[in-house]
């Protein structure tokens, strides 16, 4: 199936670089709550400038770690949630490595140091913030922004009961320089900083009408329903109907040659045989859609998970889908919703589809080669209605394919 272009980062310009600071909002052109393939999308569209860019995550559970877009020669780097994959927190680790512009003023970079007093001086009072005794960090809090200071062994007495006067001034007359800066939402009333800090921030709540991880419903049965928010898109649709429910398809493909083919009994077209079929393509919901192309209903319904350590990572944003195994109830979709069984969804493992659904017997083979596809191959297991992609060795499912028998 034809992909969009892969997103890549390259260029060779190196350098400090100066970004707009929006506390509570983000930095530059990154803002929180976006999807990891927006940002992505920005430092594509800026090469020369995100020159070198590292792409961090945990292989053999990629749901319980944060994926983290870091950009080492600036200092920075963004978490994404690994579920939603939706920027929850930006952090500046090397402050030296990055001058922030607040309103006119700037702060940080390798000429204005970040210390207590000018961060105090620019962005104005605030309550006392947090020491940590075991880190020696001290804490210093505003809505949606945090600066941590490390506090010499000697100073700490100068930190009493978690509080501290301000502007804060060492008896040496020193002041104490940030070491980290965080950008997280406000909108829950929780401080974010270092340590156990980190893990209290979140994505901001998705604006009224999003689409975003709208949830794709279908149930398995004898006759198979597939539901998009509140559109119910039945197989046999045209693509009339699908614009209708969903509107412009974000891409059009032929597809060129039928792989399965050769395993139907009742299909006698030789493997070369070009195929009429084509896909519509919703890449910002995760799903394509495939067309018979002599009678131009719906064929195929493809939803992609957007795990990393996958060829396909960035090329969809994650399709939220919830499959229902029909013959665990009774009947409607509310019925399956008050069953916390036989359930199938992205954090689902390959060992739990097995419970739920039983052996299939052995797996297809599916590799796109050593050149294209780093990653090694992927395992196809097919059952009625429906076929899994497995991927790689960790069990997660990359993308599932329904269709009619």
């Amino acid at each position: 199936m034809l992909q969009r272009p892969r997103r890549r980062c390259e260029g060779t310009a190196m350098g400090a670089i100066v970004l707009d600071l929006r506390p509570g909002l983000g930095i530059g052109p990154f803002s929180l709550g976006m999807p990891i393939c927006e940002a992505f999308a920005q430092i594509e569209h800026q090469p020369n400038l995100y020159d070198v860019v590292h792409v961090k995550y945990f292989d053999e559970e990629p749901l319980k770690l944060d994926i983290v877009i870091s950009f080492p020669d600036h200092g920075f780097h963004l978490r994404f949630d690994p579920w939603s994959q939706r920027l929850r927190l930006i952090e500046i680790f090397d402050v030296k490595r990055l001058q922030m512009r607040y309103s006119t003023s700037l702060i940080g970079g390798p000429t204005t140091l970040a210390t207590f007093v000018a961060v105090y001086a620019l962005f104005g009072p605030t309550y006392p913030g947090i020491f940590d005794k075991d880190r020696g960090i001290y804490t210093l809090f505003y809505p949606g922004l945090s600066f941590a200071f490390p506090i010499p062994s000697q100073f700490t007495d100068c930190c009493h009961d978690g509080g501290v006067e301000l502007p804060l001034e060492f008896p040496d007359g020193t002041t104490p320089v940030t070491c980290r800066v965080s950008i997280y939402d406000s909108s829950s009333g929780k401080k974010v900083g270092v340590g156990s800090l980190m893990d209290k921030a979140s994505a901001p709540p998705l604006p009224t009408g999003s689409i975003y991880m709208e949830e794709v419903h279908v149930k398995l049965g004898e006759e198979l329903y597939f539901t998009v928010g509140s559109q119910h898109i039945p197989f046999g649709a045209s693509p009339q109907d699908v614009w209708t429910e969903l509107g412009r398809p974000c891409g059009i493909h032929q597809k060129q040659v039928d792989q399965m083919v050769i395993h139907s009994a009742s299909d006698l077209r030789p493997r070369t045989t070009i195929c009429g079929d084509y896909f519509y393509n919703y890449f910002t919901r995760g799903l394509d859609i495939l067309f018979d192309g002599q009678t131009h209903k719906i064929k195929k319904f493809v939803l992609h998970t957007n795990y990393p350590g996958h060829a396909d990572f960035n090329s969809y944003i994650k399709c939220n889908f919830v499959i229902y195994c029909s013959d665990a109830i009774g009947g409607s979709f509310k019925d399956v919703n008050n069953s916390k069984q036989r359930v199938i969804t992205p954090s689902t493992k390959w060992e739990q589809v097995k419970e739920i659904l039983g052996d299939c017997g052995r797996a297809a083979i599916q590799t796109q080669g050593s050149a294209s596809n780093p990653f090694g191959s992927t395992l196809v297991y097919g059952y009625q209605n429906i076929a899994f992609e497995q991927v790689m060795k960790n069990g997660y499912i990359a993308t599932i394919t329904l269709f009619q028998s």
